[in-house]
């Protein structure tokens, strides 16, 4: 994977909120995500519209006119997204050891019995894989 691509992917926080609409709601306007995003009045249409340009430059969404709306609507999938942005919070957290990764996360994090026990069951899977 090359460096540009990896980068494309580096979402802030409220770009993946506005990924996250598009992924779940598919083609929006902006007043429609807005009125996705906003609990209280959080984020002003001008600013919505202002990411959503940004994040098109950036491939990240395109869009349609309809009438005289954008409709926009996301040109990268959520599993890219999510593997990128994994990958480079491991590398940048944790030097690339998944076990550091794990080992934070199990301290610092409450976590039940059955998520352990798919924890558990993952390593037992990809271990048959390896032999």
């Amino acid at each position: 994977m090359n460096n540009q691509h990896h980068k494309q992917h580096r979402l802030g926080d409220l770009q993946l909120r506005i990924m996250q609409v598009l992924w779940a709601r598919g083609a929006s306007t902006v007043q429609k995500v807005q009125a996705e995003l906003n609990a209280g009045d959080e984020f002003a249409y001008t600013t919505i519209a202002t990411m959503l340009r940004k994040m098109e430059d950036r491939g990240l969404v395109r869009h349609e006119t309809a009438g005289r709306r954008f409709v926009y609507q996301a040109a990268v999938e959520e599993s890219e997204v999510t593997r990128t942005m994994a990958t480079d919070m491991l590398e940048r957290l944790f030097e690339g050891s998944l076990a550091d990764m794990v080992h934070h996360l199990l301290d610092n994090r409450d976590v039940s019995a059955d998520e352990l026990a798919r924890i558990e069951k993952m390593i037992v899977q990809r271990k048959k894989k390896k032999t």
